[in-house]
């Protein structure tokens, strides 16, 4: 074992101080000192190799040198064995097996960035923003990214136990989740109001694109009023799918994100290439703290193309791209090679995207009908006059109940709330917007 191991160890050290005798004649002071280096981690591997209570191998001690390599650099980056990079290919295909959670490292925590919505862990209570502290007991602390997801899959119907702590309290919690084959549908979407569109992204994978140009092409059969774009939680995915989401909403030849890196064939612009982009309505998207990577593409590329009104929260601020770079054994490195850009150069990383209108989501126990309880109007005082035309005719209001039960119906199969009081201050934006345009083309508003 030893010598399978040191022989090419050896080669690879030789090769590299040939190449370090005629990088040193112009090598400035102050640089590292490759050879030297190689040196010392040859040296402590075989230390280790020899020395370490329980017998390792040569490639299990490098495979955990590669890991702790890639790790020291940011929170994205990692090693990916053979079955991790198997299985990061079936994220982007839309089925895979799990929990249903996108997690990353934040500040050395293991942090959910949003539950995939109808999944296990969305179900299980599991929310934005929740640190896992340990995974069926075992400290995340120590655990990389890569083996924290590795941990938390499983076969389908075993179980899992997540312990999470949660801001604003005072104790962590136990959340129990059964494993399940994950098929992530990518689209919700539907008319939940009188022309005004919903469309919720849960995620950017490769159907993203084809499944919300779909729902757009549904909705426009008739007049559209508007169209509510919902991003929450959305931990974001394939890059190509979130420049084809934006271009659907932005002229040709517009910018939609771009990218910097220190390697030249990383700094990279990405132009709407649609001819016929969606323009004659008003959008409103909905963010919040959940909505990450490729939902903050979107967002900032309508917001700073005036496309949009970004509505919500501020969201989660991962603005660095990841390189999948495949190796011969068939493992593959995943490295951050650049930050990414709204086109008017907002930066995302850290910063997130700031809504044109901050709205925080209050959540109530009291539900519609609770509330209709509570209102008291004209109608139901004792002893009201009865409505009457300028006539002296009774008059009765058009019942409208039948169509409110409607889009009830739809609300409910879009698993939508109707006291979502985001959801609703978006719909009063774009019903205002019509209200505005009428008023601002009065016979008094100059030609």
């Amino acid at each position: 074992m030893k010598k399978r191991f040191l022989i090419p160890l050896i080669a690879i050290s030789t090769v590299v101080g040939v190449l370090y005798v005629e990088y040193v004649k112009t090598a400035v002071a102050g640089q590292d000192n490759i050879y030297s280096n190689l040196k010392t981690f040859s040296q402590i591997l075989k230390i280790v190799q020899e020395g370490y209570v329980e017998e390792k191998s040569s490639d299990e001690l490098i495979e955990g040198a590669i890991q702790g390599l890639l790790t020291s650099l940011d929170a994205h980056s990692s090693f990916l064995n053979k079955e991790s990079f198997k299985e990061m290919r079936v994220d982007t295909e839309g089925e895979f097996g799990g929990l249903g959670i996108e997690i990353t490292m934040r500040k050395g925590i293991l942090t959910v960035v949003a539950p995939i919505e109808d999944t296990p862990a969305d179900k299980a209570g599991v929310m934005s923003g929740d640190k896992i502290l340990a995974v069926d007991g075992e400290q995340t602390s120590d655990l990389t990214l890569t083996e924290a997801v590795k941990k938390m899959r499983g076969k389908p119907n075993t179980k899992v136990v997540l312990t999470v702590y949660r801001d604003g309290e005072d104790k962590t919690r136990d959340i129990t989740i059964i494993r399940q084959v994950i098929h992530v549908k990518s689209t919700k979407s539907g008319i939940i109001d009188d022309g005004i569109g919903y469309i919720r992204l849960i995620n950017f994978n490769k159907n993203t694109a084809p499944e919300m140009n779909d729902a757009l092409e549904e909705f426009t059969k008739a007049p559209l009023r508007g169209l509510v774009l919902d991003l929450r939680n959305n931990p974001g995915g394939l890059l190509d799918q979130a420049v084809k989401v934006s271009e659907a909403f932005i002229p040709k030849g517009e910018m939609v994100v771009y990218t910097k890196g220190r390697v030249r064939k990383q700094n990279m612009e990405f132009k709407s290439n649609n001819p016929t982009p969606y323009l004659n309505f008003p959008i409103v998207v909905i963010v919040n703290q959940g909505s990450a990577s490729a939902s903050e593409i979107v967002a900032g590329a309508l917001q700073d193309t005036k496309r949009a009104v970004i509505l919500g929260t501020k969201t989660f601020g991962k603005g660095s791209v990841q390189t999948v770079i495949p190796l011969a054994d068939g493992s593959a490195i995943r490295l951050t090679t650049s930050r990414y850009y709204t086109p008017a150069g907002q930066v995302i990383q850290e910063n997130g995207i700031t809504p044109d209108l901050k709205v925080e989501r209050v959540f109530t126990e009291m539900d519609d009908e609770e509330k209709k309880k509570m209102v008291i109007r004209e109608k139901d005082l004792k002893n009201t006059l009865t409505a009457k035309d300028s006539k002296g005719k009774v008059y009765k209001k058009e019942d409208t109940k039948k169509e409110e039960k409607n889009y009830d119906k739809i609300f409910e199969k879009l698993r939508l709330k109707k006291n979502d009081n985001q959801l609703q201050s978006a719909l009063q934006l774009l019903k205002s917007w019509e209200v505005f345009k009428k008023i601002t083309q009065n016979k008094y508003s100059k030609k």
